[in-house]
């Protein structure tokens, strides 16, 4: 089995002045969730290299023993600083395809033609699609059979009082669920940082940085 995981590129908070880029959790858990079964993982990003990594994820008080066991992992760490470019992937190559979130998915490959084109791929071609926290918001122009990808689906991503609780409301581009909710997705949701997926079909979605080794579970029990 080979998993295309995409980062984000995008490393500036909105008119802040502070970092974001992908929350290290949203990669590290699945990542091992992924390799520890022996698949073939392959990362890119749109500009390929070093993805910027949100430093609020690597806080001393948002440790993981996915992160602690990344950080100490040179050949991950190095495969991490040498990512692919999205556009230089096909989904013919994969058997599907991964989204950590963090916040910067919001401004780059929320609008990226080439990840809109190559989620639409993955999902054409009956491969499954799954993404987490804030890479629910990738899918806002991702369509099939001309209709939006999440219209009719049950979903569910960075809630708004999620979005509330740290101070972004205003900040972000969009609200991850009133989007989908716009776009007809069926969306759920649990309580504030509680790990919840959701499989409809092919498409998988979590709610936030806890919910990623549950969504990348959720992702292999489908593919087996």
């Amino acid at each position: 089995m080979k998993i295309l995981m995409v980062l984000t590129s995008h490393d500036t908070l909105g008119n802040t002045g502070r970092k974001t880029g992908f929350w290290l959790e949203e990669f590290a858990s699945p990542y091992y969730v992924f390799t520890d079964q022996g698949i073939d993982v392959t990362v890119v990003s749109p500009k390929g290299g070093q993805p910027p990594i949100d430093p609020k994820s690597d806080d001393p008080n948002n440790q993981t023993p996915a992160q602690t066991r990344f950080k100490a992992d040179a050949a991950a760490l190095k495969m991490l600083a040498h990512t692919g470019r999205l556009d230089s992937v096909s989904s013919e190559n994969f058997d599907t395809v991964f989204y950590p979130g963090g916040h910067g998915p919001m401004w780059d490959l929320a609008e990226d033609p080439v990840s809109i084109k190559l989620i639409e791929s993955f999902y054409d071609s009956g491969k499954p699609v799954a993404t987490v926290c804030h890479a629910p918001g990738v899918l806002r122009h991702v369509t099939y059979k001309g209709e939006p990808i999440v219209k009719g689906k049950r979903v569910t991503g960075f809630t708004n009082t999620e979005e509330e609780e740290v101070q972004l409301t205003h900040v972000v581009p969009f609200l991850v669920e009133d989007e989908l909710k716009r776009l007809g997705g069926l969306f759920e949701k649990k309580d504030n940082w509680v790990s919840f997926s959701i499989i409809d079909g092919r498409l998988i979605t979590g709610q936030n940085p806890a919910s990623s080794t549950e969504t990348a579970k959720a992702l292999l029990s489908i593919m087996k």
